[in-house]
Protein backbone atom coordinates (compact mmCIF):
# COMPACT_ATOMS: atom_id res chain seq x y z
CA UNK A 1 0.00 0.00 0.00
CA UNK A 2 1.12 3.38 -0.96
CA UNK A 3 1.85 5.72 2.45
CA UNK A 4 -0.05 8.28 0.43
CA UNK A 5 -3.12 6.48 0.13
CA UNK A 6 -3.32 5.57 3.93
CA UNK A 7 -4.33 7.18 7.12
CA UNK A 8 -2.55 7.00 10.52
CA UNK A 9 -3.53 7.11 14.26
CA UNK A 10 -1.31 8.99 16.74
CA UNK A 11 0.05 5.58 18.05
CA UNK A 12 1.75 4.75 14.78
CA UNK A 13 -0.94 2.66 13.16
CA UNK A 14 -1.27 3.06 9.71
CA UNK A 15 -4.82 1.96 8.32
CA UNK A 16 -6.24 1.57 4.34
CA UNK A 17 -8.97 -0.10 2.05
CA UNK A 18 -8.68 -2.82 0.35
CA UNK A 19 -11.92 -4.57 -1.11
CA UNK A 20 -13.99 -3.45 1.66
CA UNK A 21 -12.16 -4.39 4.36
CA UNK A 22 -9.29 -2.01 6.23
CA UNK A 23 -6.17 -3.34 6.10
CA UNK A 24 -3.53 -2.33 9.13
CA UNK A 25 -0.01 -1.57 10.23
CA UNK A 26 2.85 -0.11 11.69
CA UNK A 27 4.37 2.87 10.16
CA UNK A 28 7.97 3.31 9.06
CA UNK A 29 8.75 5.61 11.45
CA UNK A 30 7.38 2.92 14.69
CA UNK A 31 9.62 0.32 12.78
CA UNK A 32 12.40 2.81 13.22
CA UNK A 33 11.89 3.57 16.63
CA UNK A 34 11.26 -0.28 17.54
CA UNK A 35 14.41 -1.58 15.51
CA UNK A 36 15.44 -5.14 16.05
CA UNK A 37 11.39 -6.62 16.52
CA UNK A 38 11.52 -10.05 17.90
CA UNK A 39 7.86 -10.53 18.72
CA UNK A 40 4.46 -10.00 17.62
CA UNK A 41 0.79 -10.98 18.88
CA UNK A 42 -2.07 -10.55 16.52
CA UNK A 43 -5.61 -11.31 17.17
CA UNK A 44 -7.37 -14.57 15.40
CA UNK A 45 -9.62 -13.85 13.50
CA UNK A 46 -13.52 -13.29 14.57
CA UNK A 47 -12.58 -11.31 17.36
CA UNK A 48 -13.97 -7.60 17.57
CA UNK A 49 -11.37 -4.73 17.64
CA UNK A 50 -12.83 -1.06 18.86
CA UNK A 51 -10.95 1.69 17.81
CA UNK A 52 -8.24 3.43 19.59
CA UNK A 53 -8.25 -0.21 22.13
CA UNK A 54 -5.38 -2.94 21.49
CA UNK A 55 -6.06 -5.62 19.48
CA UNK A 56 -2.18 -7.04 19.78
CA UNK A 57 1.05 -6.40 21.32
CA UNK A 58 4.64 -6.44 19.14
CA UNK A 59 8.15 -6.69 21.39
CA UNK A 60 11.67 -5.20 20.01
CA UNK A 61 14.97 -5.67 21.70
CA UNK A 62 13.91 -2.10 23.15
CA UNK A 63 10.37 -2.43 24.53
CA UNK A 64 7.10 -4.17 24.23
CA UNK A 65 4.07 -1.93 22.79
CA UNK A 66 0.48 -1.98 22.37
CA UNK A 67 -0.80 -1.96 18.65
CA UNK A 68 -4.05 -0.06 18.65
CA UNK A 69 -6.68 -0.46 16.34
CA UNK A 70 -7.63 2.14 13.92
CA UNK A 71 -11.10 1.41 13.78
CA UNK A 72 -13.85 -0.48 14.92
CA UNK A 73 -14.96 -4.46 13.47
CA UNK A 74 -14.52 -8.17 12.82
CA UNK A 75 -10.71 -9.20 11.94
CA UNK A 76 -11.35 -11.29 9.72
CA UNK A 77 -7.29 -11.59 8.10
CA UNK A 78 -3.99 -12.21 10.35
CA UNK A 79 -0.67 -12.11 8.99
CA UNK A 80 0.47 -15.29 10.06
CA UNK A 81 3.44 -15.15 8.62
CA UNK A 82 4.68 -12.58 11.03
CA UNK A 83 4.29 -14.62 13.84
CA UNK A 84 6.69 -16.80 11.81
CA UNK A 85 9.54 -13.93 10.97
CA UNK A 86 8.34 -10.67 12.55
CA UNK A 87 11.26 -8.99 11.03
CA UNK A 88 8.92 -8.54 7.34
CA UNK A 89 7.47 -5.71 9.40
CA UNK A 90 10.97 -4.10 9.42
CA UNK A 91 11.54 -4.71 5.65
CA UNK A 92 8.04 -3.94 3.96
CA UNK A 93 5.77 -2.40 6.77
CA UNK A 94 3.41 -0.92 4.16
CA UNK A 95 3.03 -4.26 2.28
CA UNK A 96 4.28 -7.96 2.94
CA UNK A 97 4.30 -6.23 7.13
CA UNK A 98 0.84 -5.56 7.12
CA UNK A 99 -1.07 -7.36 10.41
CA UNK A 100 -4.39 -7.49 10.24
CA UNK A 101 -7.53 -6.90 7.86
CA UNK A 102 -11.03 -5.64 9.76
CA UNK A 103 -14.40 -6.25 8.40
CA UNK A 104 -15.44 -2.66 9.59
CA UNK A 105 -18.50 -2.13 11.54
CA UNK A 106 -21.42 0.07 9.30
CA UNK A 107 -20.94 3.65 9.50
CA UNK A 108 -17.25 3.07 10.07
CA UNK A 109 -14.91 5.60 8.11
CA UNK A 110 -11.50 6.52 8.10
CA UNK A 111 -11.82 9.94 8.02
CA UNK A 112 -11.09 11.09 12.04
CA UNK A 113 -7.85 9.58 10.90
CA UNK A 114 -4.49 11.70 9.85
CA UNK A 115 -3.53 12.45 6.40
CA UNK A 116 0.11 11.27 5.65
CA UNK A 117 0.89 15.19 6.26
CA UNK A 118 -0.45 15.53 9.38
CA UNK A 119 1.17 12.27 10.83
CA UNK A 120 4.52 13.64 9.47
CA UNK A 121 3.50 16.43 11.43
CA UNK A 122 3.18 15.16 14.74
CA UNK A 123 6.30 13.19 14.38
CA UNK A 124 8.59 16.58 13.74
CA UNK A 125 6.55 18.43 16.50
CA UNK A 126 7.07 15.10 18.99
CA UNK A 127 10.84 15.05 17.96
Amino acid sequence: MSPETLRYTATHEWAGWQDGLVVVGITKFAVEQLTDIVYIDLPTPGRRVTAGEPFGEIESVKAVSDLYAPISGEVVDVNRSLVDDPTRISADPYGAGWMIKIRPDPGETLDRLLTLEQYQRQIAQAG
